[in-house]
């Protein structure tokens, strides 16, 4: 059949183009990829090609599709898996699968597999390791959200602190603590507000930063404390005290997220962290010189952690599923964008260049990216924007399952009948 897709040929080599795409084998699944969200670590898997760790040496013969935040609907199973799928069903994926001492994932290492495509094939290696999910709630972008989300509850269960005795390890947040999101208000630092507050180990406080106004307005504006933990969203720029700006007391930050590869954040962090707390770098650099000051003397002393942590595992995946399903983290605060896939390659390369948050792809429509919050003045000359806007507007502007659905219903499809 003939697919669209974006596909990467080398280093800042995305080509959007259509294809024809081979028939399944007896153990592969065909399926029709409903959203992918771009993630900016496909930006800097663009900018690397075959230099990046999980992107083969021979893209430029065999081309590997973009994107790994996917949610598809099966359309054809291989006669070996009709047991366990059948079309129709809807799954999401786990984007970081081990097989052996090998790392892969979509979007990186496979020619017909990835989200950033109309249809895809899924591998049987993918089927038989497990990395499949099945998907049961009311909207496909909920699934998408589930992968960054995935990576944030990696992040909070590898927290870690110190038993009484100094050696045992306990995983996870303290519970009752106090945390800090540092360089928060964009999308994975609201995501790691909604996670922290939605796991049972949650803190009594968080607090998450930023320097960029409209983002704090934004985060203030759609983000809210619950199961009694107190939210705070605060605009650090040009603070010169921090800790005692964000009152972080004696004790200081029990847990810390640093959301920005940027050296004068992880000083920050260092600056809030007292005694056992974890210091998690989340966010990862593109150079392989990074480098900040670390107060080593805490180390020693304090028993100061620092931890980093990339993607996350099927069972981050699975509980990330779970609470996004039980309507336990609102994933629409993670998007600040729609478009479709004739979009998606452009807007990938564009990405460190695009205010707002997640950037939220229908692969099979054709449409220009674009603000929820530029719906209303696209409306006034477009029918389709103007429904749009008052469909968010019955959910505080955010994006929404009865967005989707028109959206699905009006949109232009991005291949012909």
């Amino acid at each position: 059949m003939k697919i669209k897709a974006v596909r990467l040929y080398g280093k800042e080599d995305l080509r959007f183009e259509e294809f024809e795409l081979r028939d399944i084998q007896d153990d592969e699944i065909l399926a029709q990829v409903m959203t992918d969200s771009l993630c900016m670590s496909s930006y800097k898997a663009m900018l690397q090609g075959s230099g990046h760790r999980c992107i083969p040496d021979d893209i430029g013969r065999n081309p590997i599709i973009m994107g790994h935040e996917l949610c598809a609907r099966i359309l054809r199973v291989g006669c070996k898996v009709k047991k366990d799928y059948k079309p129709g069903d809807i799954f999401a994926v786990q984007a970081k699968m081990f097989f052996g001492d090998e790392i892969k994932s979509p979007g990186y290492c496979y020619t017909t597999y990835g989200g950033n495509a109309t249809n895809i094939i899924v591998p049987s290696e993918v089927i038989d390791g497990g990395y499949l999910l099945p998907f049961d709630g009311d909207a496909y972008f909920k699934a998408s959200m589930a992968e960054p989300i995935s990576c944030l509850i990696s992040a909070l269960r590898s927290s870690f602190h110190l038993a009484p005795n100094n050696k045992d390890h306990m995983m996870g947040l303290r519970p009752g603590g106090s945390m800090a999101i540092l360089a928060g208000c964009g999308p994975m630092g609201l995501g790691a507000a909604e996670a922290a507050m939605a796991l049972e180990n949650r803190p009594a406080r968080i607090v998450l930063t930023d320097i960029d106004e409209k983002r704090v307005a934004r985060a203030q504006a759609l983000l809210k404390g619950k199961n009694g933990v107190k939210l705070e969203i605060l605009n650090t720029n040009g603070i010169g005290d921090l800790p005692g700006f964000l009152g972080a007391g004696r004790n200081q930050f029990d847990d810390i997220l640093v959301m920005a590869p940027v050296p004068g954040v992880i000083e920050q962090a260092d600056s809030l962290s007292g005694i056992d707390t974890c210091i998690n770098f989340f966010a990862g650099p593109t150079r392989k010189d990074f480098y900040a000051s670390i107060n080593f003397y805490d180390v020693h002393y304090n028993y100061k952690h620092i931890i980093g942590t990339s993607g996350g595992d099927i069972d981050d995946m699975r509980e990330a599923l779970r609470l996004i399903e039980a309507g336990e983290i609102d994933v629409s605060v993670l998007i600040s964008h729609i478009g479709g896939l004739n979009c998606a390659a452009e807007t990938t390369k564009s990405l460190p260049r695009i205010p707002g948050a997640k950037k939220l792809i229908y692969c099979n429509a054709d449409l220009p990216l674009t603000a929820i919050d530029e719906f209303a003045e696209k409306g006034k000359s477009d029918p389709f924007f103007a429904d749009l806007r008052d469909i968010c507007a019955q959910s505080n502007m955010l994006w929404c399952r009865e967005a989707e659905e028109y959206l699905l219903e009006h949109a232009k499809p991005i291949l012909e009948d």
